[in-house]
């Protein structure tokens, strides 16, 4: 049975779960240390859950910032280990950031989500996720 919940506690079970599934989302990223997690779990910015069923099989990270047009809040790096994808993992954990999320009185969330996501843009578009028009840009050093 999965279970879904904040990630409180950083332990080296949970930082060799996200060195193998982190890879996942793209080959380059580079896999967070044990400091970066526990970085992370204290920020009072992000919000990182966990999907669980025996052993971490996935994740998703709610972010919220305030800026002079209001609050903000994203999901950012959902992951789900591929052996256990297609079973709603993913789903699940969208749903608790959700539900995470409405808690704190927030009504608007956004995420991107690469090109050739097709299945994850199907997914979002299933829980109501809308596409709009605007473009993400990005800079880099």
């Amino acid at each position: 049975m999965i279970k879904i919940y904040e990630l409180k506690e950083i332990n080296e079970e949970t930082v060799n779960a996200f060195a193998n599934f982190i890879p996942q989302l793209a080959p380059d990223i580079k896999v967070p240390t044990m400091s970066e997690l526990k970085a992370i779990v204290s920020s009072p910015g992000s919000t990182l859950f966990v999907a669980e069923d025996k052993e971490i099989i996935g994740a998703i990270t709610l972010i919220n910032y305030r800026i002079p047009s209001g609050i903000k809040v994203w999901i950012e790096d959902l992951v789900v280990e591929k052996n256990a994808r297609g079973k709603g993992v993913g789903e699940a954990l969208i749903l608790y950031a959700i539900s995470h999320a409405r808690k704190l009185g927030f009504s608007k969330i956004d995420l991107t989500s690469s090109l050739h996501r097709h299945k994850a843009k199907g997914l979002y578009q299933k829980l109501g996720f809308v596409k709009r028009s605007s473009r993400v840009y990005r800079w880099q050093d």
